[in-house]
């Protein structure tokens, strides 16, 4: 049954999937695909909550012969005697129907909810660092490339990130400038860059929304990691395309450590997860062969992969629609 097979769906795409999906870590090198199969995944399982209910609208009004959904539906509220139109399913009644705009509904206000919490969140964290960085920045500091949107600010541990949004802000330290050399800084402003250009924060946003809309027992905290650390091996790359592995390599060792505020993206990153992740990001840095595949090739498939998970709850509501037009 459709609406069967849409809950299904949608609840194993929001729950063992993203967790499947973290362990397949070499799936990482290919990062932009990688990523991509994630989106689809989250976009998939919201289509297919969200297309529950008309799925059960569909299937609700038993066939007549020779009657198509629109007769059908005007004989039921039309005449409720006339013999052979009846609004059930199967012999279970109608129960289906408003269980699954119930269920629709709340999938809707939690996406809403989670949708608004979090954009207020990080737009509020980012306007109150961006104006404290112009407050204590270095005056006659800055990257023409970066349209006087780089800011220095006066500390001896090398960090660096950025501040998205229509105000960017590019943010390093002095312990940055004093302590890289001058391709392992054109590498960090690479990495920021690439996540201005790109607005990896908006990819960003839009899994912390998914994440923060499912029930706290299906949450993956390792899927939203995985997802992060993919956004950072794109930028770590548009680094590579810069000023090469080496000098790339050497930056993220030296951002290690570095704290990175609530909202920002960037190569400065702390703590013992920081540690791990630059070590990974570092295998990352070049592509290689995906599960003995090419990485083109593989690459290829995994975008098939996401446009056919996109694909399956439209057609699961297409099979609603065509049973009831039979």
């Amino acid at each position: 049954m459709p609406v069967a097979a849409l809950a299904l769906l949608a609840i194993v795409l929001a729950w063992p999937v993203p967790r499947g999906l973290a362990r397949l870590t070499r799936l990482r090198r290919a990062p932009r695909a990688s990523l991509v199969l994630w989106q689809a995944s989250a976009v998939a399982a919201v289509l297919a909550a969200l297309l529950a209910a008309p799925a059960a609208v569909l299937t609700i009004v038993e066939a007549r012969p020779g009657s198509g959904v629109g007769s059908r539906v005007g004989s039921a509220v039309g005449s409720t005697a006339e013999a052979g139109t009846s609004l059930t399913l199967g012999n279970v009644g109608l129960w289906p129907a408003p269980v699954a705009l119930l269920v629709t509904a709340v999938v809707a206000a939690r996406l809403l909810f989670s949708g608004d919490r979090v954009g207020r969140r990080l737009r509020a964290a980012r306007r109150r660092h961006r104006d404290l960085v112009d407050l204590l920045a270095v005056d006659g500091v800055n990257d023409p490339r970066e349209d006087d949107r780089m800011r220095v600010l006066e500390h001896a541990t090398p960090t660096a990130y950025c501040v998205p949004g229509l105000a960017r802000r590019v943010v390093v330290t002095r312990g940055t400038l004093d302590s890289l050399a001058a391709d392992e800084l054109g590498a960090v402003l690479a990495h920021e860059r690439a996540h201005l250009t790109a607005r990896h924060d908006l990819v960003l946003e839009f899994f912390t929304v998914m994440h923060e809309a499912v029930p706290r027992f299906m949450r993956s905290d390792q899927a939203l990691h995985s997802v992060t650390l993919l956004i950072e091996v794109l930028a770590d790359r548009a680094a590579v395309r810069s000023v090469g592995v080496v000098a790339t390599a050497r930056a993220i060792v030296a951002m290690v450590g570095g704290p990175r505020p609530e909202g920002a993206l960037g190569m400065s990153g702390s703590g013992p997860a920081s540690a791990s992740d630059a070590r990974q990001r570092i295998e990352l840095l070049e592509g290689g062969r995906v599960f003995g595949l090419p990485n083109v090739v593989a690459s290829g498939l995994i975008y098939t992969a996401s446009g056919l998970l996109v694909a399956a709850p439209v057609a699961l509501l297409l099979a609603a629609l065509a049973t009831t037009s039979s």
